[in-house]
This record gives structure tokens, sequence and C-alpha cells, in this order.
């Protein structure tokens, strides 16, 4: 067994259920789980590793629930720019159809970098295109190696255009092959246990691309092997008449006839909600997966999120696709969800410490985890840690949990997942990046230009 001591941290943010914030705060970790947390003074003096971490603010991991990784590969594509929802995707899924297994894996670890440096320690994927050689094994070694906590959401698309899906039946898969490679991979790689550093999720991609028997089997199969659900909901104004015209009935109307409202189940974007729906999701702790920063760059919409909270719905921060982001910073979406909040006219409809809630806490909440989110006894030793002495927080250590809100989005200085420390002094340690960027660059290349 070895023992790690986190000492004399300028504010350690702990997110308990007391939300203490202790100054000159430090923790004692054994293996990969917290075993003290408090002033430094009154933890063991002793470890196998002693991290000194004057003059940083140290706060829990943050918690990625939504993310399209393999789009790292697609940012700022001309004719993709300046679209909405529904002619991004109708541009992009051409691109995305050259896709291979390299292409998934090596698109995965940019991302995964990407996050991990802006703060996150627990990220799902929704991969669900799967042409040519691609599979979920791809991402989750790319996971494995570089040391992510991870939710694999096993996606899928099965209504091409010619069944009135929308998109091409070049990109779509056979109903009987999504479910079996969906029940191989839960049999391959899920982890029920605490503090698994790996699960499956079972995510048919939305109302528009899969038909109602697979959601229904979808549910069967994981209330089978007690997995978690996943798609994308209530985005846009575009998806809400499709589903009036297709169905006869609204995005969460669909998914409730479906089965796919509870507590084992989560939602991306959920921005067009009324009363009625938002009141449903808090009864019945149905998630949502927030994403403001998508939300924007495609014109959607904003997300009730303050009305959902207010419900006690599970809401939790999800950077989305790389492609309509375009960037996977984690921090900065905790900045953006406050914001965004606060634009329509009240300065209190979210705070800096609600933001980071929702990033931690929240996050966990939806993924159905109690063993990540804060920095407690028992919780699995998760925290991220940034330096104050930095230009982007000159003048904000009057209050320096907040500088981490309000402040221009950093890099943190240091990361540990599991017990691990997977970013020391700005730097990953498990994987060397540059030559990584490198050939997701030339793959990028090749996907779009054809050559």
């Amino acid at each position: 067994m070895t023992t790690t001591l986190i000492r004399h941290a300028h504010i350690l943010v702990t997110m308990d259920p007391q939300r203490r914030e202790i100054p000159d705060g430090g923790l004692f970790i054994r293996d990969n789980v917290i075993e003290q947390v408090g002033p430094t003074e009154t933890l063991p003096g002793e470890a196998d590793r002693i991290i000194d971490l004057h003059d940083h603010v140290v706060l829990p991991g943050l918690i990625n629930t939504h993310h399209h990784m393999y789009q790292t590969l697609t940012r700022a594509v001309p004719g993709a720019q300046d679209a909405n929802l529904f002619d991004w995707l109708k541009t992009l899924y051409l691109i995305w159809a050259n896709l291979s297994g390299e292409a998934v894996y090596i698109s995965a670890l940019v991302a995964m970098a990407e996050l991990m440096l802006s703060g996150c320690t627990t990220s799902s994927d929704h991969l669900y295109i799967y042409p040519n050689d691609a599979r979920i094994d791809d991402e989750i070694r790319a996971a494995q190696e570089i040391g992510l906590r991870f939710h694999a959401a096993r996606g899928s698309m099965s209504l091409g255009e010619s069944k009135g899906g929308l998109p091409p039946d070049s990109v779509v898969e056979e109903e009987s092959a999504i479910l079996a490679d969906c029940q191989r991979a839960i049999e391959t790689y899920h982890d029920p246990e605490r503090y698994a550093m790996l699960r499956v999720v079972l995510a048919p991609c939305s109302p528009f691309s899969v038909t109602a028997d697979l959601m229904r089997e979808s549910v069967t199969m994981a209330k089978e092997y007690d997995v978690t659900l996943h798609t994308h909901l209530a985005e846009t104004l575009d998806e809400e008449r499709f589903c009036i015209e297709t169905f006869g009935m609204r995005p969460v109307e669909y998914m409730e006839e479906l089965g796919w409202i509870g507590n084992n189940v989560w939602h991306a974007h959920c921005v067009h909600m009324n009363e009625e729906e938002i009141e449903l999701f808090g009864r019945t702790g149905t998630g949502v997966a927030h994403c403001p920063n998508s939300n924007m760059r495609l014109a959607s919409g904003i997300a009730p999120i303050k009305a959902l909270r207010a419900h006690k719905a599970p809401v939790g921060l999800g950077v989305d696709g790389s492609a309509s982001n375009d960037g996977g910073h984690l921090l900065g979406e905790a900045r953006q969800a406050m914001l965004l909040q606060r634009v329509t006219g009240d300065p209190k409809a979210m705070s800096a410490r609600e933001a980071l809630e929702i990033a931690t806490l929240g996050g966990a909440s939806v993924l159905r985890r109690d063993d990540i989110g804060s920095l407690e006894p028992g919780k699995a030793a998760d925290l991220i840690a940034i330096n104050l002495n930095r230009l982007e927080y000159a003048g904000a250590l009057h209050d320096p949990v907040a500088a981490t809100m309000f402040c221009a989005p950093v890099r943190v200085d240091w990361s540990m997942i599991n017990g691990r420390v997977v970013v020391e002094e700005g730097r990953l340690t498990t994987i060397e990046i540059e030559p990584i960027i490198e050939r997701h660059n030339q793959i990028a290349k090749e996907m779009v230009t054809g050559k």
C-alpha cells in the first residue's frame, strides 16, 4: 500500500455536505482513496509521497458528462462553421464516414489530454458512429493509457435517410449488430465496483437517428446488466418539430413513452423543455448534461438549468463534441455555464460556487456515482490544483475559489486520478502528447480533404 500527503494548500475546496473550504488544507491518501481531509496540522506528517501545494487552490476533479471525442478531428470545418444542428450534421456525417479505428484512438487521446489539462478527472464519451474498423474499444484503450476515469457510451445510429432519419444510410448500423456489440462491450469492459475506472453506457444517438425498437431494447439490456442510459434530447426546435411530425408528441413525451425517464438515464442538452417536463425530470431523477458552449455555437438556445436544479433534477456539465464547441476545456465550460444563466438579466441566476458544484457533485450525480465529486474520506482520490500566482488571477485573490470561475480559464498545474498523479506542474505524466497531436492533424487533414 502506498500513501500520499497533499499539504499546505492555500485553500482546499471539499464540496462535502458542509461545503468546507479549508485554509492551509490537505489530504492524506492511501492507495486510491482519500483517508483524511483537513488543515495540514491535523494530518499525518509522513507519507510515501509528499506534495506541497503552497499558493494553490485544490478542488475536486471536474466531471464531464457528454462528449464526442472523435470530433476533435473536425473542428472549425468550412461549411459547418455557421450552421444549425441539422445542417451541421448533414455537412459532417460524410466526413465522419472516413473514421477509422486509429482515428478514434488518436482523437480520443487528444480530447482526453485537453480535458485532463483543464481539470477533468472523469469523462463520459458518446461514440455513435462506427464506419470502417472503428470500435468502442479504440477509445477505451486511449482512456486506459492516459489514465482518465471513463464512462464509454456505446452509441449508435440505425435510422438512415431512406427510413426517415437524418443521417445518410452509409453511416448507420443494423440494429441486431448494435445490440450484439453493446452486449459485448458491457461483458468485456464494464466495472460496477466502487472506484471503477471504466464503465459502459448504452447510448442510442437521438430521436431522429434510431428507431423506437432500438430505444426499447436498450432499456431492456440496461436493466439486465444494471448499466445506465444516455442520449441527446430536446436540443433544438428542429428536433421538436421532427418529433411532433413523426411521433405526434414532443421529445420528452416520446422519451417517457419509450421508458427513457428515470434515475438510470441522463440526456444531453435539454434546451427546449416546458415546466411540466422540467418537473418530470426532477420527480424521477432523470439527469441532464448541460452543454452551454455547444448550445451557443449552434444557436440552439439556453437550457433552463436554474429551473431544473430548483426541481432537484441532476445536472452536470458536458463539453459536447469538439466540432460544436470547438474545444474541451471543462473549467471554461463551468465558467460559461455560470455566465449563460445570467445573460437573460439575473446576475444571481448562478454563482461561482454553484457552477463548481455542477462541475463536480452534479456530474457525479448524473453519472450515478457516489465515490467521486468531492474531497471526503472514503471518496476516490480525484483532485486538481491550480497555482494562484498567475497572470490570469492577478487581483482576484480576495476569493480564490470564485477566481477559478470568474477569471479566464486556465490549465491546471496538478491533477490526480484514482490516487495517481497524471498532471504534474502543468504537464501530462502518462503520455507524450506532441507526437499524438502531429498524427492527429495528419488524420484530420486526410479525413476532411481526402488526401
